[in-house]
């Protein structure tokens, strides 16, 4: 992965309790357009991005090496 991955927390799921999880772990996607309008693009249950409000998540930085282990754990094939 060449950019920084970044993560972020669920902290509101309502109306998505399929696709989200409280309290789990997500990546977030660079989506520059869809930040513009307070939103994030979140790899989600169903393994795909897609957009959900920003307040439904808390960015959770993690140390540079915690950070790598998830990217490459997400991306072990099945």
């Amino acid at each position: 992965m060449n950019q920084r991955a970044r993560f972020a927390v669920c902290i509101r799921n309502s109306g998505y309790p399929a696709s989200l999880e409280l309290r789990k772990l997500y990546e977030v996607i660079e989506d520059a357009e869809a930040e513009k309008d307070d939103m994030l693009r979140i790899i989600d249950e169903s393994g795909q991005g897609y957009l959900y409000t920003a307040d439904r998540f808390v960015f959770a930085p993690l140390p540079a090496a915690a950070e790598q282990e998830v990217v490459e754990a997400v991306d072990v094939p099945a």
